[in-house]
């Protein structure tokens, strides 16, 4: 076996080094795999639980035309932005153009917290990629907690469909 003569003046052998490199590949592989788990999962284990029901029964809302139980569980951004009729005219021809909601699959959740602008205060904007029975979409439900529950700010599609 072959000895060499390290810095410190001591005696190594390849078996040595062959530990450190076996004990350093370890404690790189422990740093990277614990790393991973502050990313944030872009699933639905991202969004809060209220914000899911909160996006839920809107969905179910809209699928039964309760366009008016929609704008009186808005946010008070939403009221202050549209009359009831304004906003059930809207959705209605979303509704017309786009057909009903066949699936959604989650794109991406952001939650903020805003001391300025027209969006203050803790809100989640919640996209989704969106297959309705006439065409497809990017649907973005934007959310804003106030009181305590979180009440619909603002509802944006995006689709070729609406023309």
């Amino acid at each position: 076996m072959q000895f060499e003569r390290t810095k410190a003046n001591r005696i190594c052998c390849p078996i040595t080094h062959y530990l450190k490199f076996c004990a350093s590949l370890l404690l790189l592989s422990c740093a990277v795999a614990s790393a991973g788990c502050g990313l944030k999962n872009q699933g639905t284990d991202s969004i809060p639980t209220e914000v899911e029901e909160t996006i839920s029964t809107i969905s179910d809302d809209l699928a039964w035309e309760r366009y008016d139980k929609i704008y009186n569980e808005s946010s008070s951004l939403w009221k202050r932005d549209t009359t009831d009729e304004q906003s059930a005219e809207v959705l209605k021809r979303l509704r017309t153009q786009l057909g009903k909601v066949e699936n959604r699959t989650l794109h991406t959740a952001t939650e903020q917290r805003n001391s300025g602008g027209p969006l203050q205060g803790h809100v989640f904007i919640v996209t989704y990629q969106t297959k309705f029975e006439h065409g497809e979409g990017m649907e973005t439900f934007t959310l804003l907690e106030e009181n305590g529950s979180w009440a619909l700010a603002r509802y944006f599609v995006n689709s070729t469909a609406l023309k």
